[in-house]
């Protein structure tokens, strides 16, 4: 592609619309041969609304570029300077897709200009980094609208914080997402997905863990209504289930995905004082549920049911690999819950 790029940049690019450039090798030095700047009719280009660069430098002629609404820049593999990046993205306001799996000057980031980048069409911003402050700087940065689908993915095998990713205080994702109704989490891969005021945080990390105690002690989780989750007890232990669970007082909906299911998860449900009082729902999906996983769930349900406030309506089981439980256990269930589903499919029924 290299050897092509002098005659492609000579060519008039008045009206040019989309950009996509890809280098297979290393990455490409976008000048002529004779070393000389890109010429003039690249730099006149006016109607560029997406451009998408893949381990291709985003050399100098294109930082002249204003009129944006996609940018995608995939693996770059040579540090630019925070500032600079910045600017780029002040000079492009009507952005609506940002993609980065790029890495900043050591040092850049921690001298951020004063004011906000504002993007008030952004509906998703997507980081990929190596490290952590990385992330945080730019989301430090940027003033996020109402709407926006904000994804940061950190690459390296050894563990950091959620914290470490986000600003300082978390302001900015926590106002942007408040109230967050709808947590959503799996280990393989490691992933924590949140719901709220129409927008969506999500982190991925291959080596992290992504839900627990001190991860949502981050946000504000008072009015989440329900938690799709993995649970390993390995990781979190009884007492890190009780402290998950008591931080969503106003959990209806609680979905879960583990196999083997756990024995003796479901005991945190006859904890007094209750948890999770306001919990109508229980989902399991993909589990190995045997009967003594069943009378533990019946134990739950007969120690909530007196009341009104906290009772469990509603146990739903769908199965789409093996066979439904016991169908005995399921009977003496339906004792205590007014409603139990049991589906051996690959559909995930509606839990609301």
């Amino acid at each position: 592609m290299a050897d092509d790029l002098p005659g492609f940049f000579a060519s008039p690019m008045l009206s040019l619309v989309s950009l996509e450039l890809q280098q297979a090798a290393e990455p490409a030095q976008l000048f002529l041969s004779d070393h000389s700047p890109i010429p003039p009719p690249f730099l006149a280009i006016s109607k560029l609304k997406s451009l998408s660069l893949t381990q291709t430098p985003l050399c100098p002629p294109l930082l002249t570029i204003t009129s944006l609404v996609e940018l995608k820049l995939i693996g770059y593999t040579s540090p630019f300077h925070f500032g600079t990046f910045l600017g780029f993205l002040v000079s492009n306001p009507d952005l609506e897709l940002v993609v980065l799996d790029i890495q900043f000057v050591t040092g850049s980031v921690e001298t951020p200009p004063a004011g906000k980048v504002s993007l008030p069409r952004l509906r998703r911003l997507s980081i990929t980094c190596s490290k952590a402050i990385d992330s945080r700087g730019l989301l430090s940065c940027i003033s996020l609208p109402r709407g926006v689908h904000l994804e940061v993915e950190f690459t390296p095998d050894q563990p950091a914080h959620l914290s470490s990713f986000l600003p300082s205080p978390p302001t900015p994702v926590q106002d942007l997402l408040a109230p967050i109704t709808t947590i959503k989490t799996q280990l393989t891969p490691q992933e924590l997905h949140l719901f709220g005021n129409g927008s969506v945080f999500t982190f991925r990390s291959p080596n992290t863990p992504v839900l627990g105690h001190s991860e949502l002690k981050l946000f504000p989780t008072t009015d989440v209504r329900e938690l799709h989750t993995n649970i390993y007890p390995r990781v979190y232990g009884d007492v890190g289930i009780s402290r998950l669970m008591a931080r969503l007082p106003a959990l209806e909906t609680l979905a879960i995905s583990q196999t083997p299911f756990p024995r003796g998860l479901l005991s945190v449900l006859t904890e007094e004082p209750v948890l999770c009082p306001a919990l109508r729902t229980i989902a399991f999906l993909d589990c190995d549920i045997d009967s003594s996983i069943i009378k533990e769930l019946g134990e739950a349900a007969m120690k909530r049911r007196d009341s009104t406030t906290t009772r469990l309506y509603r146990v739903v089981i769908v199965n789409s690999t093996g066979a439904p439980p016991d169908l005995a256990s399921i009977k003496q269930l339906r004792k205590c819950i007014p409603c139990v589903e049991v589906r051996v499919d690959d559909k995930l029924p509606d839990l609301s």
